[in-house]
């Protein structure tokens, strides 16, 4: 290659995202993913949302303490998705910010298993509705991870396997966190099991589908 071609190569190549077209593409992307997921919670999923029932959750202490779940995991999960859109920026501490949630989860899923009958400890990580909530929440999860992806496909990931789980991360939070106006169970062990199961699936979709889609 000639010296002038490296040149104008260089200089006028593509280049790297800025961090506002970052967040400018993403937050679009999450704003329109939870209109999509919100919509298909409403009326695509039989059953939609019990008005009442979602009325009587709002006054329980739990309601809010699960609806904190999803929504700090969507945030960490937008961090993580932001910084792997850009080549040669590291993701550092939000994976902290991103399992932190997680982790309390968990513990506080253990401890009220602990502390409760045996005889109550199937109902309290099964309740009524193991069957579909997962599911459900993966399904939800659908138009936000083909928005997310098509989002990140414009910006700059060089690591498109762990930046496509990334946004599965994110597209399941957003999908658990619209399920929450629905989701019955008050159970700790229950959203610790059957939330995170859904929302791995999305992850997993999005590593295994990450090497193409964001190729660039």
């Amino acid at each position: 290659m000639k010296t002038e071609n490296l040149i104008s190569m260089l200089v006028f190549g593509p280049r790297a995202p800025s961090r506002s077209a970052v967040v400018k593409r993403l937050g679009s992307s999450v704003i329109f993913s939870l209109a999509a997921v919100l919509f298909t919670l409403l009326f695509v999923l039989p059953g939609g949302v019990n008005a009442a029932a979602l009325a009587a959750r709002l006054s329980m202490p739990l309601f809010w303490a699960k609806l904190a779940l999803p929504l700090s995991m969507s945030i960490a999960a937008m961090i993580v998705a932001a910084r792997l859109s850009r080549p040669g920026v590291r993701v550092g501490r939000a994976w902290t910010a991103l399992g932190v949630p997680i982790a309390l989860v968990w513990v506080a899923a253990l401890a009220a298993l602990a502390f409760s009958p045996p005889g109550l400890r199937g109902a309290m990580i099964l309740g009524h509705t193991w069957r579909t909530c997962s599911l459900h929440i993966a399904v939800l999860s659908i138009p936000a991870l083909v928005a997310l992806q098509l989002a990140m496909r414009g910006l700059a990931p060089t690591r498109p396997a762990l930046a496509g789980a990334a946004a599965g991360v994110l597209a399941g939070a957003i999908g658990a966190l619209a399920y929450c106006l629905r989701c019955p169970e008050m159970a700790v062990p229950f959203w610790a099991l059957w939330y995170f199961v859904g929302m791995s699936l999305p992850a997993l979709v999005g590593a295994l589908v990450g090497p193409r889609t964001l190729r660039w």
